[in-house]
């Protein structure tokens, strides 16, 4: 991905000065506007090449669309709710977040929660403000019960590192993390149905996804044990607040701790005053120290990434984090270059391309190569600019279906460095490439091969003709004399059908190639 220079930053929430001070040391200009109206985002986004939000900032396709320079949105938290991911992908903006930032807060909140709800600390606490002496409320104690987490995201391993007392027994339920690793932290994992009616409170801690919308609801309350408590340090909408309050009516939910909501503030009370309730105005990462590092971790993922230093916490462009490497750079650009070798032989970019990396170095290179070929592949006949970001999804609204395989065992003389194969299904076109030290080059095109690979670099002229007809050869070299560019290498294929292909460098392109063409069975230029 070629991410031009991040010249000007906004922060559009209240951060941690460390923020602005950073980003400002690394040579950007950084105009801090909390509180903006969507009018006034709309008015000041437009010349911005990077954005920071916390969670109040609505980033929608709107703002997106408004942002003419904008190369990277950065959420100094974890969730990304806020962010319309897919509108950023498709613009080719980079969305990133600080998931590790917040997480020990967001944990530590919800440890209160539970001690909270298990001895009525609030309610004693408003009965003693009230003038009472009411020593008849009384809980549970935590050590006695069965605690259930569904876990989903790095704030769920810290969650037993704040001091609490001994539980017996932890279970929970996570799509990512292995049970192995759930184990060294002392959760068991079992699937969400066997949590449900073993658990005396069940604590979310997942970002807000179709699939976690509604996780705790009406079906979910009438599994779960009589008077089974719940926690929300998450997000607010994962636990349907409508089934929650007939469970705290019913008696089904003994009482509920909520940081979030799925409108904030609420304005339907009704779950805030019920007695059996405990609530916040979401601060679960309203600690000074969450907040310092969140800000201090995105800002320095945003110079690292203008500084091509590295990628992390990227939420839409995973290929990316490898893009950065200098053992990776040269393979990608490789990738991209015979994406577009590809749609020029075969005149389309519709249909089903898959892309092949051969050779043990190449192993994990799929994820990252894919989408360099399927931004080659679209470069020329798109108006959007395409980026390892949004390359894959360009291609499937272009109607291109891609797909990647890879084989330990690549051909010689390319064993030991690995082979990319790119080929259009049903199509007799298929382009090979390799990396000869930096440098990408072309090792096959449908079927010819070239004894000495071929760079891919620069001003090339590419054509195939017929082997016995040197006219071709000849004719480009007056063509060169006439408009004095220069030829900078040659490289000719294997003989197939009686024909060969050409791969020449040259100084820059040529201007006309009206008397090359009646000598050649086809022939066309590339920049790479």
């Amino acid at each position: 991905m070629a991410l031009g220079k991040l010249q000007k930053g906004l922060i559009s929430e209240s951060l941690d000065p460390c923020c602005r001070e950073i980003l400002q040391a690394a040579g950007l200009r950084v105009q801090e506007k909390p509180g903006l109206s969507k009018e006034e985002l709309l008015r000041e986004i437009r010349d911005c090449d990077g954005l920071i939000v916390r969670s109040a900032t609505k980033v929608t396709a709107e703002v997106l669309e408004a942002a003419e320079r904008l190369q990277v949105v950065g959420r100094a938290g974890t969730g990304v709710d806020n962010v319309d991911v897919e509108a950023a992908t498709r613009k080719g903006v980079l969305v990133m977040n600080t998931p590790t930032g917040n997480s020990l807060s967001a944990a530590e909140l919800t440890c209160g929660m539970i001690l909270c709800l298990a001895r009525q600390i609030p309610q004693a606490a408003a009965s003693m403000k009230e003038g009472k002496w009411d020593r008849k409320k009384v809980g549970g104690r935590c050590s006695s019960s069965g605690w259930g987490m569904s876990v989903c995201g790095a704030c769920s391993l810290t969650l037993p590192v704040p001091p609490m007392p001994a539980v017996p027994q932890t279970i929970g339920y996570d799509p990512i993390i292995t049970p192995e690793v759930s184990a060294t932290f002392g959760v068991e994992q079992l699937p969400l149905e066997q949590i449900w009616p073993r658990c005396d409170f069940i604590t979310v801690h997942t970002p807000l996804l179709p699939s976690t919308t509604g996780l705790l609801n009406d079906s979910t309350f009438a599994k779960c044990r009589r008077g089974v408590q719940v926690v929300n340090c998450a997000r607010g909408g994962i636990v349907d607040e409508g089934a929650l309050l007939r469970a705290l009516q019913s008696g089904q939910c003994g009482g509920a701790a909520l940081d979030v909501f799925t409108q904030e503030p609420p304005k339907d009370r009704d779950l805030v005053n019920h007695p059996n309730v405990i609530s916040c105005p979401h601060l679960g990462a309203s600690t000074r120290e969450a907040q310092s590092r969140c800000g201090k971790e995105i800002a320095m993922q945003i110079v690292d990434m203008a500084t091509g230093k590295g990628l992390t916490g990227v939420v839409n462009g995973q290929a990316l984090s490898k893009a950065f490497s200098p053992q990776t750079k040269p393979w990608i650009t490789l990738a991209r270059a015979l994406g577009t070798v590809l749609c020029t032989v075969g005149k389309q970019v519709q249909g089903s391309m898959q892309v092949c990396t051969l050779g043990t170095p190449l192993k994990e290179a799929g994820s990252y190569l894919t989408p360099a070929v399927a931004a080659g592949m679209l470069s020329g006949g798109t108006q959007k600019e395409v980026t390892l970001v949004n390359a894959t999804l360009l291609a499937q609204e272009a109607g291109l279906k891609v797909t990647s395989t890879h084989s330990d065992v690549a051909p010689e003389p390319d064993s030991s460095t690995g082979l990319v194969q790119v080929s259009l299904q049903g199509t007799p076109h298929q382009v090979t490439g390799t990396v000869q030290g930096s440098t990408p080059a072309l090792r096959q095109i449908n079927g010819a091969t070239f004894k000495q690979p071929a760079p891919l670099s620069g001003p090339l002229l590419i054509y195939r003709a017929k082997a016995s007809d040197t006219s071709a050869l000849a004719t480009l070299t007056g063509l060169l004399s006439k408009t004095g560019v220069q030829l900078l290498s040659y490289h000719s294929s294997s003989m197939v059908a009686g024909e060969q292909w050409s791969v020449v460098g040259l100084s820059a392109p040529l201007p006309n190639l009206g008397e090359l063409k009646p000598r050649v069975t086809e022939v066309f230029q590339l920049h790479l």
